[in-house]
């Protein structure tokens, strides 16, 4: 029986990154859900679903309503614990992170490898084909679906911090305004941001789970460094777009697609991601080390230079290091001498 003309694999080749072709794929199901291809979508603003600043503001501002009124709703009430809608909330989100990721690289890695970097991220034929243009609106309608993420929160009566708040909101908005600004550089941001929640989505579903995971750090480093990698290509098509239009004696690369308005959205709101994101990181995985906990460590730094003690010797240091009174003296070894101090403090 031959496969039908929609699965087509083999060897990979630039055109077939991955050796199977993942668009004729989403084609067909895509075809078979709406009605038409997915290349033959069009972003009409008013017509298309939350395609205006009023639908998208309305949208926001009544995930703000919803998340702090709830918080208070909860606040006298017994936790949720949600655990199963947690996990199918993570596992979907992991699942249409990486079917996105595919299809942009499927789509962008033969157009940077026969045409460079330049017209990739600054022509329209480069980065804002009808094919990406679906794709554009399908991530932006994702970021709507994101905003659950916080209704998990204060259902659980966990925190809502201003960087999760803040973020979630500014994300759609910040794809709103990349879609109806028509910016071509808009691939590097997204597939970088989806490359960051195949991982961070998996790490939330493992850890609903129970699975214990070490590198939940190292989700918070990703993050920073694909901002510093968006905004270098964000100021990148910016300055040559304003140089080349308004001051064309400074160094350009010429015209790069994109209204003014949605570039100046996208330097802003990702520089605030930048800085609030390291902010993050230094408050929770850049602590003070406790006095403590610096002078075991200094003992041991000691011990090293020393003939190696035996391993009673080496415990009794330590002790001393940490607790100078251990000596036998107050609350440590029971002693004669150690036995009224103790039952004074007691």
């Amino acid at each position: 029986m031959s496969k039908p003309d929609w699965i087509q694999a083999g060897v990979p080749t630039l055109d077939r990154p991955f050796g199977l072709q993942l668009w004729p794929i989403f084609e067909k199901a895509y075809e078979s859900a709406v009605g038409y291809k997915p290349q033959d979508f069009r972003f009409v603003p008013g017509e298309t679903p939350i395609s205006t600043i009023k639908s998208c503001t309305a949208i926001l501002v009544s995930y703000y309503i919803i998340i702090f009124g709830g918080r208070e709703l909860m606040r006298n009430r017994e936790p949720f614990k949600l655990n199963f809608l947690f996990k199918v909330h993570n596992f979907y989100l992991t699942a249409i992170s990486a079917i996105l990721l595919g299809l942009f690289l499927e789509q962008i890695i033969p157009t940077v490898v026969r045409h460079g970097v330049f017209f990739a991220v600054c022509d329209h034929a480069g980065g804002w084909t009808d094919k990406m243009v679906i794709l554009y609106y399908l991530n932006y309608l994702t970021k709507f679906l994101e905003l659950i993420d916080t209704c998990f929160l204060f259902l659980k009566k966990k925190p809502l911090t201003f960087l999760h708040t803040y973020h979630h909101g500014a994300t759609a908005l910040l794809c709103y305004t990349q879609l109806i600004g028509h910016t071509s550089v808009s691939w590097v941001v997204i597939t970088l941001n989806l490359m960051v929640h195949v991982v961070m989505y998996w790490y939330y579903f493992q850890s609903a789970r129970g699975i214990r995971i070490w590198w939940k750090k190292y989700i918070t480093m990703m993050q920073i460094i694909q901002f510093v990698l968006d905004l270098g290509f964000v100021y990148f098509a910016s300055w040559t777009y304003f140089t080349s239009t308004y001051w064309p004696h400074l160094p350009n690369m010429g015209q790069c697609a994109g209204e003014e308005f949605a570039a100046i959205a996208g330097i802003c709101i990702i520089t605030s991601y930048l800085f609030l994101f390291i902010l993050f990181y230094l408050a929770t995985y850049k602590k003070p080390v406790p006095k403590g906990r610096r002078r075991a460590t200094s003992a041991l730094v000691e011990m090293k230079d020393e003939k190696v003690p035996t391993v009673g010797e080496a415990r009794r240091r330590l002790s001393q290091s940490v607790h100078p009174s251990a000596n036998g003296q107050a609350t440590g070894v029971s002693t004669p001498n150690s036995r009224a101090t103790r039952s004074r403090k007691a």
